[in-house]
């Protein structure tokens, strides 16, 4: 009698899928890395900046509020669009660098034929979102033509880079004010860019720690020192317009918009040293957004600082509260 080798044995069925069939693993690893790609924390930059035109708005209708929020997702479907097309053009260059060359693209996990199919398939969603409010939709398609122009020139320029970044952040806030059809408070925008450019500024310095300028070209128009000076003026300027936006043109009224302005003096000072510990002693200015939604500190102070202007808000709001509370 013959014995049956080990090797002449069938596998049984779920054996063989558990060696042979890898796809629905590989299926998942690209579903993962297709949703990298697109930078979900990213988009707090839309939900925290599109509705900040709602804040000053009295009693926003229904129709605003709707409004407001279809602009922030085209934003964040446009933002997902430039990820993907940056991603695809800086991939050679993203290899060069420490974190970045473990991006999908870079890595080689995910095609750009992929990531372009997906590029494509997001802008439809844009086109057929933007095609809902096409007259009050050109800070979106302003913002799609910047970022086709850093990604093929300006990127490359110093400063400039930085300054057209910042600029996109802007036109977030446009965007809502362009749905809701208020005037949009000139300290408020002067905020915006100079807290972006901030933190922009800080992510240059970090790269210049990490890779040096062999990553981005533009960064050979930077130095540790110039970084340094910036993120001090960038700081001044955001303090300074940040406070008169609240004093001058916030949702306060001229009776409390002082009041609004003391109060928040002390919390805004204390982001700024925050931000500026955790870029110049601790070195993880890498990532603007972990920055501001992954330290405890910063979130902590945030939200006693967003409680203590709601509260304030509602107040001024109804009188008769405070009269009640003796305030």
């Amino acid at each position: 009698m013959r014995l049956v080798e080990s090797a002449d044995v069938p596998e049984s069925p779920q054996r063989q899928g558990a060696t042979l069939d890898p796809a629905p693993e590989t299926r998942k690893r690209l579903v993962a890395d297709l949703a990298a790609l697109i930078r979900p924390s990213h988009a707090a930059k839309a939900i925290l900046l599109v509705p900040v035109a709602l804040i000053g708005a009295p009693s926003p209708s229904l129709a605003e509020v709707v409004g407001v929020g279809w602009a922030t997702v085209a934003f964040m479907v446009a933002s997902a669009a430039v990820y993907i097309g940056n991603d695809i053009a800086d991939r050679h260059r993203d290899r060069l660098h420490p974190v970045k060359r473990e991006r999908p693209i870079a890595a080689g996990r995910v095609r750009v034929l992929t990531a372009g199919a997906c590029c494509v398939v997001l802008l439809a969603v844009l086109a057929a979102v933007v095609a809902r409010e096409p007259v009050s939709s050109w800070p979106v398609l302003v913002y799609l033509a910047l970022n086709v122009a850093y990604s093929r020139l300006l990127k490359h320029i110093p400063l400039v880079d930085v300054g057209t970044v910042a600029a996109g952040f802007v036109l977030r806030v446009i965007q809502g004010y362009e749905v809701t059809g208020d005037r949009v408070p000139a300290w408020l925008l002067i905020t915006v860019f100079s807290m972006s450019l901030l933190l922009l500024i800080g992510k240059r310095r970090q790269e210049l720690l990490e890779a040096g300028a062999v990553h981005r070209p533009a960064l050979r128009g930077y130095s540790m020192e110039l970084t340094n000076w910036l993120l001090q003026i960038a700081s001044v300027l955001a303090l300074v317009s940040g406070l008169m936006y609240l004093r001058d043109e916030g949702p306060f009224g001229p009776q409390h918009g002082q009041t609004a302005m003391m109060l928040s003096t002390p919390f805004a000072l204390f982001a700024l040293f925050r931000y500026l510990q955790l870029q110049l002693v601790d070195k993880e200015g890498g990532d603007p957004v972990r920055v501001l939604l992954r330290d405890r500190v910063m979130v902590a102070n945030s939200m006693l600082w967003a409680a203590t202007l709601g509260v304030t808000l509602v107040l001024v709001h109804h009188p008769s509260l405070a009269a009640a509370l003796h305030l």
